[in-house]
């Protein structure tokens, strides 16, 4: 192991709880042991527990499983009554413990005007007729409890209903019997989920969102009673000495409602400013919290909380560092941390742990792999959500997210079998096959390397000179470094197993491969619009190649995820950019998780990035482009540059047959996960 990564691997402790080193896998939404959006209401999740005792014999330290609600999303049972969970739960603990890592369960008191109504939930909870036949199964209003009338971050059209006296201590209690069969199940500690994000405990600390009048709202001391009640419960159930984390936002980020602070602006908080949260960490680590596991931000700037690949690497670890100073407490860092700056945030006594969630999703060996200088080995997380998290919103939409997807979270868009471990995994091939796989790209070089792994003979065919498909050009931003090291493990990952790689190899009939299967993962092609002067404007795949440079004044046509990517580059490199859509707001595609597409809006308005919605293209000129909007206005924007990023479509060099298999874009355009999970369908069928 480098030296440079010594300080992570040395003990600590949380109250009289050792660890036995630096890493924390932080909590993330479905990794709850306890299940997460079970119809048939919680129960333990054996495969969250394979997941963590994985990681666990890959040497993290500390897990933080996922929120565990302490009443049932569905049919309202609360968590401690259900003792047969708990018995499942004490079973795995001795499982855990020889490997020497420890475990807290993170519980959670409710989301509030967080909760992420669904568009297929909303209409019902807006009616009321609706929403009382649907209470017994799914009680709506009990979800969405606020400290006060709220704005749902989701769909604003839905105000929240203000919590009772009586349902805090309902809560309450629940913390404490809860945690109390947790220890007795040998679980090391608790979270208390939290005065973070926005969730329903840190909208009570917030002057913003609490308007109360009673003893929970107004004072600062009334503001943050619910979270201080709720550690002296569980310390008067479980003792003194048994250790309660608390996730905490050290500040909130935010400007308004569905409104965030970019990284270095200058704004006026709304939430906790730094000032408050100085004297809130010191206040709550006075109550009785013995960890602060932090970082920054609500749903109203997710982006701090859950990173997307625009977000500075280490984002958080200035603010939790200057909290740290306040408390005597440990204090964990999370919010894209990379293991150098961490251990040297540990090795200077900035921070106590290292908080890594999603790199644990996309390679549960990468401890192992650090600690065995195998870096280079280490499939990186490219920060996309796309798999973990993919819960996606835009004007007139709550959360567009498949019910499919929502109750089955914390899985990975590059590593499948991550969370559903049933559905994807290595078999030996009952017979070995000569396969061809067609097309060098992600899908392509996914789909040869599960073939290789299970026993086939593979040759890889790529009518480019490198590997890495069209990712190469998506890749290419400065942004997306994480997306050229995939690219990088991709191309390592090929050599490490017996694939044949024919470089400069177009192919045109596949039946001259003399293959018994074929994969074909030839990709899409750009759409090309019929709109007067179109070439004129260049193919926004031929700009980030490097093809085309831009002038200083460019007009994006499309703003959908690539085009505000585009847009967002261009901005980074001093340029001017313009966005037109035809929709009526940017990215509105399915599966684009919120904390991605809230930062590239926020910076767009922040930034007063021209924005051009519900607009068509109707010519393109060499000077610019004529557009019309929806009340029928036609005028032009001058440009020296136009990029079309008008979307895709398939191109497979064979249709799909017997013995010739279609993957990726080339079968339907998607995205990264459609195009990896896709690959795994196929290969495991052969």
């Amino acid at each position: 192991m480098d030296q440079k990564y010594e300080s992570l691997f040395t003990p600590w402790k949380i109250r009289d709880v050792e660890i036995k080193n630096r890493i924390v896998l932080c909590p993330m939404g479905g990794t709850s042991l306890f299940g997460w959006f079970e119809l048939t209401g919680c129960k333990f999740d054996k495969e969250a527990a394979n997941f963590f005792l994985e990681r666990a014999k890959n040497n993290v330290g500390l897990i933080i499983p996922g929120i565990a609600p302490l009443r049932d999303t569905f049919w309202g049972k609360w968590l401690w009554q259900n003792p047969k969970m708990f018995q499942d739960l004490k079973e795995f603990m001795d499982e855990i413990h020889k490997t020497g890592a420890k475990l807290f369960i993170q519980l959670t008191a409710g989301m509030g005007r967080s909760w992420a109504i669904t568009d297929l939930i909303a209409p019902m909870h807006k009616n009321k007729f609706t929403r009382a036949i649907l209470k017994p199964v799914l009680d709506t209003s009990h979800e969405l409890a606020s400290p006060s009338p709220l704005p749902s971050r989701w769909d604003p059209e839905i105000t929240t209903p203000e919590m009772t006296r009586e349902q805090i201590h309902e809560i309450i209690e629940a913390f404490a019997k809860t945690a109390k069969l947790c220890m007795d199940a040998g679980v090391d500690g608790v979270e208390v989920h939290a005065v973070h994000e926005g969730y329903l405990l840190d909208q009570f600390t917030m002057e913003w969102t609490n308007h109360r009048t009673d003893e929970y709202g107004g004072s600062f001391e009334n503001r943050y009673r619910f979270p201080v009640e709720v550690v002296k419960a569980i310390k008067a159930a479980c003792g003194e000495n048994f250790p309660v984390s608390l996730r905490y936002s050290v500040q909130s980020k935010v400007k308004d409602f569905r409104y965030g602070a970019l990284p270095g602006e200058a704004y006026e908080e709304k939430g906790r400013c730094m000032e408050e949260s100085e004297k809130a960490a010191k206040y709550l680590q006075d109550a009785g919290y013995d960890m602060l596991n932090a970082d920054n931000g609500t749903y109203d700037s997710w982006y701090w909380a859950h990173p997307p690949m625009y977000m500075p690497q280490n984002c958080n670890l200035e603010d939790v560092a200057h909290i740290k100073k306040f408390v005597d407490i440990p204090v964990v860092c999370a919010g894209r941390m990379e293991p150098e700056a961490g251990a040297q945030a540990v090795a200077e006594g900035r921070i106590d742990g290292v908080g890594i969630a999603r790199q644990f999703l996309a390679d549960p060996q990468w401890i192992t792999k650090l600690l065995e200088d195998r870096l280079e080995d280490i499939r990186p997380c490219i920060c996309c959500h796309a798999g973990c998290f993919n819960f996606s919103s835009s004007k007139g939409h709550a959360n567009t997210q498949d019910l499919s997807d929502t109750m089955h979270l914390a899985r990975c868009a590059i590593n499948p079998p991550t969370m559903q471990t049933g559905k994807y995994y290595i078999a030996p091939a009952k017979k070995t096959k000569k396969i061809a796989v067609i097309g060098g790209g992600i899908g392509g070089m996914e789909a040869a390397i599960v073939c290789a792994k299970r026993g086939h003979k593979v040759t890889l065919y790529e009518k480019s000179d490198k590997l890495g498909g069209v990712f190469i050009a998506a890749a290419a931003p400065s942004f997306k470094e994480k997306d050229r090291e995939l690219i990088a493990w991709y191309r390592r990952e090929i050599t490490k197993h017996p694939i044949e790689v024919k470089l400069n190899t177009e192919v045109k009939d596949v039946a001259a491969l003399g293959a018994d299967e074929v994969i074909v993962a030839t990709g899409s092609n750009a759409n090309r619009i019929p709109v007067p002067g179109i070439a004129h404007g260049i193919q926004a795949v031929d700009f980030l190649l490097g093809k085309h440079q831009a002038g200083e004044n460019v007009v994006i046509i499309g703003g959908g995820l690539t085009g505000c990517e585009i847009a967002y580059e261009l901005y980074l490199q001093g340029k001017k950019p313009t966005i037109v859509e035809m929709m009526d707001d940017l990215i509105v595609t399915k599966g684009v998780c919120l904390a991605n597409t809230s930062f590239l809006r926020d910076f767009f308005k922040t930034n007063q990035v021209p924005v051009h919605l519900e607009t068509k293209l109707t010519q393109v000129h060499e000077d610019g482009v004529t557009v019309t909007d929806k009340e029928g206005n036609t005028f032009k924007i001058d440009a020296d540059t136009v990029i079309l990023s008008t979307g895709y479509r398939s191109a497979p060099v064979a249709q799909k047959a017997k013995h010739v298999h279609l993957v990726g874009d080339c079968s339907k355009v998607g995205n990264l996960r459609s195009v990896i999970w896709q690959a795994w369908d196929v290969a495991m069928k052969l």
